[in-house]
């Protein structure tokens, strides 16, 4: 039984940000997360189990970008989640340094 036309997305521009928001900012969102765990935590067990659970994660984060409204919020929500990631492993390298 085919989808009901009235309730699929009509613009093309917000297509295109859905799909791109699901692959793209799906992806980095769940890389972020995982690496931020990574700097703080062990981080040869965050990066195995970033191998399972950062694919679920994408999936996850793909499957709310397509019920979103509108790609372009879904847009913003990734990159501030990523940009908040980005900044727990910037503080995460700089107290729990690698090499001591």
């Amino acid at each position: 039984m085919p989808a009901n036309p009235k309730y699929l997305t009509q613009s093309k521009w917000q297509r295109f940000a859905k799909i791109t928001a699901a692959i793209i900012g799906g992806y980095f969102v769940s890389v972020s997360f995982h690496l931020a765990l990574a700097s703080w935590f062990n981080r040869a067990n965050i990066l195995m189990t970033m191998a399972f659970s950062g694919f679920i994660l994408w999936v996850a984060l793909m499957i709310i970008a397509f019920l979103a409204k509108s790609g372009l919020k879904i847009w913003g929500i990734y990159i501030l989640l990523t940009l908040v990631f980005s900044l727990l492993i910037y503080l995460g390298q700089t107290y729990n340094p690698i090499a001591k």
